[in-house]
């Protein structure tokens, strides 16, 4: 008996274990949340921000993400920039959420265009969009006569067809997406704005949520069109992964910031002009090529005004050999105007965000004025002084000895490229350097350094 409860005891924990087994094999395995992309577009719209949504959205389809959270804070920016997250946000196989928040935030200008282009658009309390009037190329905003003001000045043809193009685009947008026409044309026309409930009201966007948790809530079961085709939003137990700039994004910002930008070029030029000035230091040289090379990057991805860059260059120029040349202040003057008007019209044309804080060029152009000044007071005292003329301009020059001179006697000494005979009370080495106290026909009296 002993021995067959001995035979049967594996076998029947080998009936356990495949037990076991069999009910942890039917037991279900969690199934893993379905991940949305985010993206933060904040700040003035540029080549860097376009850059990174792009690739974001690109990313977010590769994925298979089920939708994709645009969050959006933005003054404006580049024209150029915008359509190119227009096309991809238009172009994404998954629905693009465009978010205005957090609250206090804004898309305005450009980011009015991007927030129509999402299929769904919401806003954060406190937040609003609008102002979406293009900057012109002469560097205002073009006015429209409107009703109540016919007698706005008049837009010129390049202004006029600026802002009929974009208030089709902005049009084409909204009935794309269902929604407000009108006022999207009031935003381009007449730069009009609202804030976020107004917005609601008004159909300009689809909800309102004061974080990204009530955002997913309120989008669960909307339907929304895609591709034209209409898709269901499931938001059950979606977790949103934020994808930050990577390291070429965040430096392609810092390079393309306008400021930045700017000060590249006046240390480039700077560095150009005292290695030039001073041959042989080689790091002004080398740090000046280097800056000017990135700037030069930048200004390619910027709305530059290349006629003002050229009176960047020549200005700073001018100022520079104001050190060197007798002008009496009028090449540096001539050069500090071109200074000034090329800062101002480098970025002319750029949108909100991307241009230069006058407040600088003010205080780069005064600190340039003083030292203009005071070298035209320099030369105007060194003119007023009476000059020596003649041998007697001799005295207190700087002589070289070519020969071993013994106290009280003369040797040759070299002054100007020319050997004299010179007088010494003290000895004199060769070599040795000594000055010129009394000319005496062609023979100087001279005392060691």
């Amino acid at each position: 008996m002993r021995q067959s409860m001995r035979a049967l005891l594996p076998a029947l924990m080998l009936c356990l274990a495949g037990g076991f087994a069999t009910v942890r094999a039917t037991v279900p395995a969690a199934p893993a949340r379905p991940v949305a992309i985010g993206l933060d577009l904040s700040g003035a719209i540029g080549p860097a921000s376009a850059r990174y949504v792009v690739r974001g959205l690109h990313t977010a389809a590769r994925r298979g993400s089920p939708f994709v959270i645009l969050q959006i804070d933005t003054p404006g920016g580049l024209e150029s920039s915008m359509r190119q997250i227009v096309k991809a946000i238009l172009a994404m196989p998954v629905p693009v959420i465009g978010y205005v928040a957090p609250e206090g935030a804004r898309a305005a200008s450009a980011g009015t265009y991007i927030l129509y282009a999402c299929p769904l658009a919401a806003m954060a309390p406190a937040t609003n969009l609008g102002a979406a009037t293009p900057v012109s190329l002469g560097g205002g905003t073009p006015a429209a006569p409107t009703r109540h003001s016919a007698s706005a000045r008049p837009m010129s043809a390049e202004q006029l067809k600026i802002l009929n193009d974009s208030v089709a685009y902005i049009r084409a947008l909204a009935e794309l997406r269902g929604r407000n026409v009108h006022w999207a044309q009031q935003a381009v026309r007449g730069a009009a704005s609202l804030p976020a409930m107004d917005a609601l009201h008004a159909h300009v966007i689809n909800l309102i949520a004061p974080d990204v948790t009530s955002l997913l809530t309120q989008l669960n079961g909307r339907t929304v069109r895609v591709n034209g085709r209409t898709e269901t939003l499931d938001t059950t137990g979606v977790r949103v992964l934020w994808l930050r700039p990577g390291w070429r994004t965040r430096m392609l910002a810092v390079i393309t910031d306008p400021m930045i930008a700017y000060g590249l070029l006046l240390i480039g030029i700077g560095g150009l002009i005292f290695e030039g000035f001073h041959p042989g230091g080689v790091l002004p040289g080398v740090v000046g090529v280097l800056a000017l090379l990135v700037a030069l990057f930048a200004f390619q991805l910027l709305p530059t005004n290349f006629a003002g860059l050229a009176l960047i260059v020549v200005g700073v120029a001018m100022m520079a050999g104001e050190f060197f040349l007798p002008t009496y202040g009028s090449l540096g003057l001539g050069g500090l105007i071109g200074f000034v008007v090329g800062s101002l019209i480098l970025f002319d044309g750029g949108g909100p965000g991307l241009a230069i804080n006058r407040a600088v060029i003010g205080g780069i152009a005064t600190v340039w004025g003083l030292v203009i000044l005071g070298i035209v007071y320099l030369a105007t005292r060194a003119l007023r002084q009476p000059q020596a003329s003649g041998l007697q301009a001799m005295i207190g020059g700087t002589v070289e000895a070519q020969e071993d001179i013994t106290g009280g006697g003369t040797g040759r000494v070299r002054y100007g490229g020319e050997l004299w005979r010179a007088v010494t009370a003290s000895p004199l080495q060769r070599g040795q350097r000594a000055r010129i106290v009394k000319v005496e026909g062609l023979q100087l009296w001279i005392e060691p350094l």
